[in-house]
């Protein structure tokens, strides 16, 4: 797993044999919110997505996780946890009692780096989010730096162009952006409109991705 690029080969022998792998159907909820969370859950295969609830209780999607990504929000403490987890995808996970990981980072500082690093890339996704939700960004610019984002992590190639291999409806754009469904869908065929995007069923094509970015980044649709 590129979780784990770079530790010990006997650490990870360890690890392995400390935790297990289990699979979750599509729509399993791993980690839920103020529950105690006393595991470590790492995608092996397959699609989660970490998200909150709004004080209306409607979903506000944080991350999309794939292979080899760190679910949890926190691994140095039992607090309960604060957000949900949940697979959109039949997936594989491995789950480790936290108390081992932490005992295996006091030996073995390549995997505490590991740890560290996983962590810090969500800081700055979570970062470039906040940035993209500001005021000033409007709503095609803030769902054209997603679906972009999405496309580099996700995309595949394709006669039309980079399809983002993740099954995404109307409602689920719409929890990714904390926005009403009606005008997600007014988003989505706006950037249809400019030539952006392509939509096929639960699948969005990124048409060219460089006029994506620059999309997102100036509001222009470019030549």
């Amino acid at each position: 797993m590129a979780l784990f690029q770079g530790v010990k080969p006997d650490t990870l022998e360890w690890l392995f044999k400390e935790g297990r792998t289990e699979h979750f159907p599509k729509g399993s909820i791993m980690i839920r919110a103020k529950e105690p969370l006393k595991s470590v859950y790492i995608q092996i295969s397959g699609k989660s997505i970490v998200y909150n609830l709004t004080h209306t209780g409607k979903r506000k999607i944080i991350f999309i996780f794939g292979s080899g990504a760190l679910l949890n929000e926190h691994v140095l403490n039992f607090h309960d946890s604060s957000l949900f987890c949940e697979t959109i995808e039949t997936s594989l996970v491995f789950i480790l009692p936290a108390v081992k990981l932490l005992a295996a980072m006091e030996r073995d500082f390549s995997l505490t780096k590991a740890i560290l690093e996983a962590q810090e890339r969500k800081l700055w996704r979570m970062g470039h989010q906040l940035k993209n939700t500001m005021g000033s960004i409007y709503m095609e610019r803030k769902l054209a730096a997603k679906l972009w984002k999405l496309s580099r992590d996700f995309g595949k190639n394709t006669e039309h162009g980079l399809e983002i291999d993740i099954n995404m409806t109307i409602t689920f754009l719409a929890d990714m952006l904390g926005a009403p469904r009606e005008n997600t869908s007014r988003l989505c065929k706006t950037l249809t409109e400019f030539g952006l995007i392509r939509m096929r069923k639960k699948r969005i094509v990124i048409v060219n991705p460089e006029k994506l970015s620059h999309f997102y980044k100036t509001g222009e649709i470019g030549s």
